[in-house]
């Protein structure tokens, strides 16, 4: 019979939560986005008005939670969290907004899931604080308007294009896009959670982590604590030889490719002859789906030069070939 361990709830009981700026001192980067906020939320403040709409966008990992959290403390309100896909039914959006309290913050995640019927009954109760419901079927419906308690909707989404026009417009406090990090900004929040996870490392190697991030504060991170897993299995400090094994480990190279990213190079390079190749023929030869590579892998092999799209396919540059020819090792 083996020992059932003895969990306890501290403060690394949730990492990400632990890791998670509690102040927009910590908050490090997206510096034009932090004071557009900062304006916007000391004067709603100072008038004693709920502050206006906003919405957030930008690929996963960049901070969109952690600026809504930021969001509801500097307004010193409750904030409520939901998400797109949670709210299925008109029923479940009016069951939140009835309950909110003045002043609220309501966080709806990945807010481009929700489904046009449920678009419909937000736009009164953002624009107007209005709810709508409509009450029995056919000739006899009747519509029943409540009034609801002013708050702020706070929205985060990684597809911007998919939310449709008059949702966008009614974001009156406004649209921030958050751009992807600097390497001196990753290691610089790569520090931070050191600090916060008693993690002994020298700023050289917290460097070469924020070299393959994928300049995303979240992937740096994970970075860090798999590098203190090993450190810490082996009783010793995260040194140069555990951050290169937590790498091969991972199978992430020099530029923060993982195995799916290199393997549809590969199949350009050594089974079409660096392209052109349709995104179809590419998803069969790596077994990835379309969209994962279409939003997931491309994107970042674009913006490290290795990919070209061109109106017969995908192309791999010169820097690929090098690239891929001097991973052969991983």
């Amino acid at each position: 019979m083996t020992d059932t361990p003895n969990f306890t709830k501290d403060s690394a009981s949730n990492l990400d939560q632990t890791l998670r700026p509690h102040s927009w001192d910590e908050y490090i980067g997206q510096k034009k986005t932090k004071e557009n906020l900062r304006i916007l939320l000391t004067a709603a403040k100072q008038r004693g008005h709920a502050a206006e709409h906003i919405l957030l966008y930008g690929p996963p990992g960049l901070g969109k939670t952690t600026l809504a959290h930021l969001i509801s403390k500097t307004l010193g309100t409750n904030m409520r969290v939901t998400s797109g896909p949670a709210i299925e039914r008109v029923g479940d959006l009016a069951a939140i907004l009835t309950n909110l309290s003045p002043g609220d913050v309501l966080f709806i995640d990945e807010i481009h899931r929700l489904s046009k019927s449920i678009e419909e009954v937000l736009y009164p109760a953002m624009e107007s604080g209005v709810l709508d419901i409509i009450i029995g079927k056919g000739p006899s419906a009747r519509t029943v308007q409540l009034e609801l308690p002013p708050f702020t909707l706070v929205a985060a989404t990684t597809r911007i294009s998919l939310l449709s026009s008059p949702l966008r417009s009614r974001f009156s406090g406004g649209t921030f896009r958050l751009e992807f990090y600097s390497e001196s900004e990753i290691a610089e929040i790569l520090k931070r959670s050191a600090s916060l996870l008693e993690a002994s490392i020298t700023d050289e190697l917290l460097t070469d982590i924020a070299r393959r991030c994928r300049a995303t504060p979240r992937t740096a991170n994970y970075l860090l604590k798999r590098c203190r897993d090993l450190a810490q299995l082996e009783n010793g400090p995260i040194n140069t030889d555990v951050v290169e094994r937590t790498f091969a480990l991972l199978e992430i190279d020099e530029l923060g490719l993982g195995a799916p990213d290199r393997a549809v190079l590969e199949v350009i390079i050594h089974k079409f002859s660096g392209g052109p190749v349709g995104l179809n023929t590419i998803a069969a030869a790596t077994g990835e789906e379309q969209a994962t590579i279409e939003d997931v892998i491309e994107p970042y092999l674009i913006r490290q030069g290795l990919l070209e799209r061109t109106p017969r396919g995908r192309v791999a540059s010169a820097e690929a070939y090098g690239h891929i020819q001097n991973a052969v090792g991983l």
